[in-house]
């Protein structure tokens, strides 16, 4: 159990599903050759596994491929603020009950996750050529003007309440953002959202930002209006976009002491673009704008988080710096190019229990990002060949039957007419030797029983971040402690 002082119950994944398909998977895990747990263990940890066995493997019932239709509540307890934290695609989703159709086909998806991987390399080189022209300006070369670029829209959405009274909004909940903000009235050009647009006016404790206020000038993109007022504007890597005042006002997560009073959050009166029925955006990143900085005073310099196995579970998020007992931490990673990203140093890949041949200098060259928005694992060319090899190995024992390339993913297997799947237990190992075992959800991406196919993909370019994506982080607590500048993983954080 975590504990904190207001915590986001979160029900996602960022596999998708169609209501079309009639066979369903049961994720039961079986254990074949010696039992295990999936865990996370650490440099001079006991471990709670088997000893390291090339023939590791989890055997799957199938009776289907595909999540529950139906929301399935969450068995994780707390005693601290419960609120709603789901995939936006998902049962859970209170955007569904109103919405037309089901999820969108796993090709747009895939193709709006690559969308946001590239537009993360893309800032990342944007910050590290200002950095460079920085450095030449010191010597008298002149800056260009910076427009602010921000990451495609994430996938999974959280309801807070936000003015006073409070009105209950249904946002994008994202690690990869830093500013917050929503739809206002009036509106010169809004998209079309499930609830009302939020009204200033309705609010006793709302205010607007002025341009010379610290919150104004630290944004990575701003104006000023004839009334003084500061204006946001922030662009995301998928062409959508967001303009507005920036404001303060009382943000409530879940019971009445539990808010933010003053909180800073964008006011927006042109909107357009890929944000679905949400009532906006809640950005987690590292600038003093987020959530996470603006309430780290009252409930501390941190946050973590679980996403279930399947987008018909529930998981949650947790304000604060507590984590579970069994979590194991490695440290942030530092770059001045793009303070907002939370890195890690992931510095190799095991397959059934055995280290992929992959040299550490092609991790660290890269780096890698740890992002809830992002779906699939993006790892540098050369490792994600490595593993791919061993993975294809592994499988290749089983005799399943190859199933079509799913865009992005090229590693894909059939299992019609299988009772049960096997296959080999994969892991992450980060500095420090802390090792985490991905539950089978994390391992595959499950379009349909015909085609299941490994959950990672290789960046274009050696040099370009690597990313830990949702998918891999699915069952685990994943615990950002920003007060000790560390990240933790716990095992069996959720179901």
């Amino acid at each position: 159990m975590i504990m904190a002082s207001a915590v986001l119950r979160r029900g996602a994944t960022s596999s998708v599903f169609s209501g079309a398909v009639s066979r369903m998977l049961l994720i039961a895990v079986a254990l074949v050759a010696s039992p295990r747990r999936l865990g996370v263990t650490a440099a001079g940890a006991e471990m709670r596994t088997s000893s390291p066995d090339p023939n590791w493997h989890v055997v799957v019932s199938v009776a289907s491929l595909l999540p529950a239709a139906v929301c399935t509540p969450s068995t994780a307890g707390s005693n601290s603020t419960v609120l709603n934290v789901v995939h936006r695609h998902g049962p859970c989703s209170p955007l569904q009950s109103r919405s037309r159709g089901g999820a969108p086909p796993h090709i747009e998806l895939l193709y709006h996750d690559q969308a946001r991987v590239d537009s993360i390399h893309r800032k990342i080189r944007a910050v590290s050529t200002v950095l460079d022209q920085t450095e030449r300006a010191v010597k008298g070369v002149s800056l260009p003007a910076q427009r602010g670029i921000s990451l495609g829209t994430g996938n999974y959405v959280v309801s807070v309440g936000l003015g006073t009274p409070a009105r209950d909004m249904t946002v994008i909940f994202d690690t990869g953002s830093d500013l917050s903000w929503v739809q206002c009235t009036p509106c010169s050009d809004c998209y079309e959202q499930k609830d009302p647009l939020f009204d200033p006016a309705r609010s006793k404790t709302y205010s607007v930002v002025t341009c010379v206020a610290p919150e104004c000038q630290g944004l990575d993109s701003h104006s000023c209006s004839r009334d003084k007022k500061c204006r946001y504007e922030v662009v995301y890597g998928d062409q959508s976009q967001t303009d507005g005042d920036l404001a303060r006002d009382t943000l409530t997560l879940g019971t009445p002491s539990d808010t933010l009073p003053g909180f800073v959050f964008g006011c927006g009166d042109k909107d357009t673009g890929l944000f679905g029925k949400t009532d906006g955006l809640v950005g987690l990143g590292r600038e003093k704008v987020s959530l996470s900085s603006q309430a780290a005073a009252k409930f501390g310099a941190g946050f973590s988080y679980c996403l279930p196995s399947s987008p018909s579970g529930v998981g949650y998020l947790t304000l604060g710096r507590s984590a579970p007992g069994n979590a194991r931490f490695t440290a942030m990673a530092t770059r001045r190019d793009t303070p907002s990203f939370y890195y890690v140093n992931l510095v190799a890949v095991k397959v059934g229990g055995r280290a992929v041949r992959i040299s550490p200098v092609v991790f660290a060259s890269a780096g890698t990002v740890i992002d809830s928005g992002t779906v699939i694992t993006r790892l540098p060319p050369r490792a994600y060949a490595a593993l791919r090899t061993a993975f294809a190995r592994s499988m290749g024992r089983y005799r399943y039957k190859k199933a079509p390339a799913l865009s992005i993913l090229d590693t894909c297997y059939d299992f019609t007419g299988h009772t049960t799947v096997q296959i080999p237990s994969l892991a992450l190992v980060f500095a420090g030797g802390t090792t985490v075992e991905l539950d089978f959800s994390g391992v595959l991406y499950v379009a349909k029983a015909s085609q299941a196919c490994l959950a990672f993909a290789p960046n274009g370019d050696g040099t370009d971040v690597g990313i830990l994506g949702n998918t891999q982080q699915k069952t685990l607590a994943v615990v950002y402690d920003v007060a000790n500048q560390k990240i933790g993983f716990g095992a069996n954080g959720c179901s």
